[in-house]
């Protein structure tokens, strides 16, 4: 029946169909989407120039580079006109001795007065609206990070880190759990600097649960929709390399370029390589400071071949991608970022404002 289209749309975009675990193509998206205004601002390439709180997310390896005080990061956006609503927060805590540091982040990704509709219409045929109520479908992870020097030498250091995931997955009726890991490292030069980043490098798996009431399950079968049961999902591994420059213009600014490659194992996607084997993704960003207090950035990514809307005969391809662009500016130990960006490519006008927050915490003086 048409009037339980909505819940049963949302339960889909959350749960697998019954079957044994497998991998999943795009399992766990919102942990693509990012983190902090100054990466999305500069099309996600960050693995090897990030540096601050926000390496909980883009390579733990640099999270290092927090050294002296502990750092606060916090980042909100929405999408779709608000409906999808995004949040990101960190805290990155280095020990005393300056070689380590201990990150725990958050992710949250959720959708909001979802209609839920089952009981709209009664067995008798009869409409009573008083019978929709709402749900959120929500996704949230934590990511405990641990980040460690493993060789300094002059202006070149390498360090390694590491990452623990734990994932929560709710909507309506259906509950999952997952867990994973992911590893980089970094090693950085005097103006140049390399990373690389493996997510999910044992794999991240979903297990999944269904709880529907019995009158729910009436109206499933009664509508002839199929009842989930529990099944597992599997993230596969995923693969990203990076590199950047930092080109001293003057004694007061400078233009940092890098340049990240995105290498995933589940299957062929719409990249500007692709196999069944492995998909390779690019990504390019910007940054040109003034005196390490104001910024300027631009990114693009997620290039895509897609059919020409102006061709008649819908044979003739072009490439597309997702363009960005920000600012920031720090003020003591405080810095404000922002960027403008979209959720797919230059076309789409899914165009969204985003903002976050840095905070050096300052520490007690010893007496």
């Amino acid at each position: 029946m048409k009037n339980i289209k909505p819940l049963l749309i949302a339960v889909s975009l959350f749960c697998t169909e019954a079957a044994s675990a497998q991998f999943r193509k795009y399992s766990n998206e919102f942990l693509n989407i990012g983190a902090g205004a100054r990466g999305l601002s500069m099309g996600s390439a960050q693995v090897a120039t990030v540096d601050d709180a926000t390496a909980g997310y883009w390579n733990p390896a640099g999270l290092v580079n927090v050294k002296e005080q502990p750092q606060v990061a916090l980042m909100h956006a929405e999408y779709f006109a608000g409906i999808g609503k995004y949040d990101f927060g960190t805290l990155a805590v280095p020990t005393k001795n300056g070689k380590r540091t201990i990150g725990i982040s958050v992710v949250r990704f959720a959708v909001d007065d979802i209609p839920n509709t089952v009981f709209l219409v009664a067995p008798d045929g009869s409409v009573d609206f008083d019978k929709v109520t709402s749900f959120s479908a929500q996704d949230y992870a934590f990511i405990f990070s641990l980040a460690q020097k493993i060789k300094t030498k002059g202006n070149n250091q390498l360090s390694f880190g590491i990452n623990t995931k734990i994932i929560h997955r709710t909507a309506v009726y259906a509950t999952a759990w997952g867990f994973g890991f992911d590893a980089g490292i970094q090693y950085t030069g005097r103006n140049w600097k390399l990373g690389v980043m493996a997510r999910d490098v044992t794999t991240t798996f979903n297990a999944w649960s269904f709880s529907i009431p019995e009158d729910v399950a009436e109206v499933f079968y009664r509508t002839k929709n199929d009842i989930p049961v529990k099944s597992t999902e599997l993230t596969a591994p995923k693969l990203i390399a990076g590199g950047a420059y930092n080109f001293k213009i003057n004694n007061s600014v400078n233009l940092l370029a890098e340049a990240n490659v995105d290498f995933t194992f589940d299957g062929k996607r719409n990249t500007v390589i692709a196999s069944n084997a492995v998909s390779v993704d690019p990504k390019l960003g910007l940054e040109v400071s003034v005196k390490n207090v104001f910024f300027v950035r631009g990114g693009i990514c997620n290039f895509q071949k897609i059919t020409d809307e102006m061709d008649s005969s819908n044979t003739h391809k072009v490439w597309i991608y997702q363009p960005s662009i920000g600012a920031g500016f720090r003020i003591a130990n405080v810095q404000i970022d922002y960027a403008f960006t979209n959720l797919a490519n230059q076309s789409n006008p899914l165009y969204t404002h985003i903002f976050s927050l840095k905070l050096d915490l300052k520490k007690k003086p010893k007496k």
